[in-house]
C-alpha cells in the first residue's frame, strides 16, 4: 500500500489492474472495492451518457458501503461511428473488431465519477485513436495473444496492442482506462489531498 496522504480515505471502485496501476503511479493511498452493476447500455443511449451513468452508479454503490470515504469510479467504452464496442468474448470477435477498426479513427470515452461526503463530481473524457491499416496476419496474431478479451474495443495500447495504433489525439491514459489529468482535477475539486500538496 502507498504512503497515506492526509486523513481522507480514497476508494477505487474498480477491479481493473490497469486503473489500480495508473492511480498508484501518482503516489496516492487508496483501497480497492469493486462495484458489481448491470453494464447493459439502454436503448438509444449516447456513449457519453452511458459511460457517465455507469461511472456514477459504480461510485454510488461503493460509497454506500464506505461511509465517509471518497469513492472514485470509471467506465470506458470504444465508439466507432455511433456503435459502442464492448469487451470481445472470443478470438473470432477480436478479429472482427480489429478488422472494423483497421485504418479508421474511433473514440475512447471514459466516464469518471467521484462520490463522497461532499457530494459528487464527474466528467467524461474523449480521446480519438487512429489505427494503422492492419493485415490479416497482424489481426490474427493479435487475436491469438489473448490480450484483448478483457479490454473495451479489444485492444490494449499499453501492451502488445501498441503496434495497432497510428495516432492518438487526446489523453493516452484515457485509452488505458483512467484519464489521469482529469481524475486529478476531480480529486482536487473534492479536497482529496494529493501527494505534492501535503506539507
Amino acid at each position: 500500500m502507498h504512503t497515506p496522504v492526509g486523513q481522507i480515505r480514497l476508494v477505487l471502485a474498480s477491479a481493473s489492474p490497469r486503473r489500480r496501476e495508473l492511480l498508484g503511479q501518482l503516489g496516492l493511498s487508496f483501497e480497492v472495492s469493486a462495484a458489481d452493476i448491470d453494464e447493459t447500455p439502454r436503448q438509444g443511449e449516447p456513449a457519453p451518457d452511458y459511460v457517465l451513468r455507469l461511472a456514477r452508479e459504480k461510485a454510488r454503490v461503493v460509497a454506500a458501503r464506505n461511509s465517509g470515504a471518497w469513492v472514485l469510479a470509471a467506465d470506458t467504452t470504444v465508439v466507432l461511428g455511433e456503435e459502442l464496442l464492448g469487451k470481445p468474448h472470443d478470438e473470432a470477435e477480436v478479429r472482427e473488431m480489429m478488422g472494423r477498426l483497421s485504418g479508421r479513427t474511433h473514440e475512447v470515452q471514459t466516464g469518471v465519477a467521484l462520490a463522497g461526503p461532499g457530494g459528487e463530481h464527474s466528467t467524461v473524457v474523449r480521446t480519438r485513436v487512429t489505427f494503422r491499416s492492419l493485415s490479416v496476419g497482424e489481426i490474427a496474431w493479435y487475436a491469438s495473444t489473448g490480450e484483448s478479451l478483457d479490454k473495451a474495443g479489444g485492444y490494449a495500447i499499453q501492451g502488445k496492442g501498441g503496434f495497432l495504433v497510428e495516432k492518438i489525439d487526446g489523453s493516452p491514459t484515457n485509452v488505458i482506462g483512467l484519464p489521469l489529468g482529469e481524475t486529478l482535477a476531480l480529486l482536487a475539486r473534492a479536497g482529496v489531498p494529493l501527494p505534492w500538496s501535503v506539507p
